[in-house]
């Protein structure tokens, strides 16, 4: 345990599933490479240049780049990440779905097969909308338009979706953390070399001073540590599961435990949720004429004062939306009062979810100023100091990604390697005063 990468390495198990993993990764990376048929790459490249900050380059960030090169992967593992966020929110307000994520096992799988679909048709419709979006909006972009080129592009993109989607499954399933995320994480990370040689190639010609640099070091350093701390952070409920009788003079013994309740329970939704409505006049703007459209998109510009309140304020109500959303206090009441245990000074029931749901409200406001910090600080810092490359990476979205996305991992890693401890502890273990023939315990 002293050298935990070694010892991960030594173990069979986990280096298989390493292997696996690292061999899923290269393939997805080598896929968002591959361009679709018929496409002109330097003439979406350059057109996609004009449109970050709108909905077009936060797309194109999740998936890697992918979008603006119109890969074969250029869809990325988003249609299956909407679909999951489509189901997440209807089980709020639709109680079949609600009960089939409360069936165990079969009600997952059901939900699992039911969100393949709806990644599907999900995918037809953006690879449609792409197909469209470049052969009528970007000039020379494709070489042979027509309805033989939207077949194509829609079979490729849809084929490229479904198979990532696939992909991040096995990686669940047979390697080591979430399939998913990883995924987005390695799609987020591979644009940091060239951001890093950009940002070198402007201090060796001038542009960015030496000191800016330091600072900018110092200020990223602060933040990803702010930010394992506060993805980290979870206030505890203390819990107390009574002595209880279970048959046949059995006696469970009496217990104490806790209910964490994490300060950044939404995660990094409320971001991408602020950011989806921030650009959207951005976005329309880019495709119309309307002037009074125009002027308001630049009222709300990036790096602007109103834009930095009305982000502020969307950030604190999507989080506030989406904790709600995802926690039930009421059924977490209903939990612990079926298991007989309850919170010290607190009646079980219904006053047991109103003092998780006031103490759930009370943590959620620093833990969405922070996100509003996060998601504004560093992005404004390096626009400032003209370091444009790394904000993709540094940025708020792209931080918060990486962060929790490698903290997961690690925790995995950490329970690979904890199991496996035990599990060595429970077959080599010698008991000494046995003598050498009692081996095992």
């Amino acid at each position: 345990m002293a050298n935990p990468v070694a010892t991960l390495w030594r173990i069979p198990e986990t280096r298989q599933k390493i292997v696996f993993t690292l061999v899923c990764l290269l393939v997805y990376r080598v896929g968002a490479h591959i361009t679709a048929p018929w496409i002109n790459v330097p003439a979406l490249r350059a057109y996609a240049g004009q449109l970050q900050g709108t909905a077009f380059g936060i797309y194109d960030m999740f998936v890697g780049g992918g979008l603006s090169r119109a890969t074969v992967f250029a869809l990325g593992i988003m249609p299956y990440i909407s679909a999951s966020i489509m189901f997440q929110l209807l089980a709020a307000v639709v109680p079949s779905i609600e009960k089939m994520q409360k069936e165990g096992e079969d009600g997952r799988k059901k939900l699992t097969q039911y969100t393949r679909y709806a990644t599907l048709v999900l995918a037809l419709f953006q690879a449609y909308g792409f197909a469209r979006f470049i052969e009528t909006q970007v000039p020379a972009a494709v070489t042979r338009p027509g309805i033989p080129f939207q077949l194509v592009m829609m079979l490729t993109l849809v084929t490229g979706a479904m198979f990532i989607m696939w992909l991040g499954e096995q990686i669940t399933e047979r390697g080591i953390g979430n399939g998913m995320s990883l995924l987005i994480f390695f799609g987020i990370v591979e644009a940091l070399p060239s951001a890093l040689y950009e940002t070198g190639r402007l201090v060796y010609l001038g542009q960015v001073g030496a000191f800016s640099i330091v600072i900018l070091i110092v200020m990223m350093l602060l933040t990803i540590a702010g930010t394992v701390a506060v993805t980290m952070a979870a206030r505890k409920i203390p819990v107390q599961i009574p002595q209880k009788v279970m048959g046949r003079g059995r006696i469970r013994q009496g217990q104490k435990s806790f209910i964490p309740l994490r300060i950044n329970m939404a995660g990094v939704m409320p971001i991408i949720f602020a950011q989806s409505i921030m650009i959207l006049p951005a976005t329309a703007a880019q495709f119309t004429n309307t002037g009074w459209l125009r002027t308001f998109s630049q009222w709300f510009a990036i790096n602007t004062v109103p834009y930095f309140i009305a982000f502020t304020v969307l950030i604190v109500f999507f989080t506030y939306f989406y904790t709600a959303i995802i926690y039930n206090p009421v059924d977490i009441a209903e939990n612990l009062k079926k298991q007989g245990a309850f919170v010290p000074g607190v009646k079980p029931g219904a006053r047991t979810a109103e003092y998780i749901d006031r103490v759930m409200s009370r943590i959620s406001l620093p833990g969405a100023l922070f996100l509003a910090l996060i998601a504004l600080v560093p992005s404004a810092l390096l626009e400032a100091m003209g370091i444009q490359g790394l904000n993709r990476v540094l940025g708020g979205t792209g931080l918060l990604i990486t962060v929790g996305v490698a903290l997961d991992t690690v925790q995995q890693m950490q329970q690979h390697l904890l199991l496996r401890r035990y599990d060595g502890f429970m077959k080599k273990g010698r008991i000494k005063f046995r003598g050498r023939q009692q081996r095992y315990i």
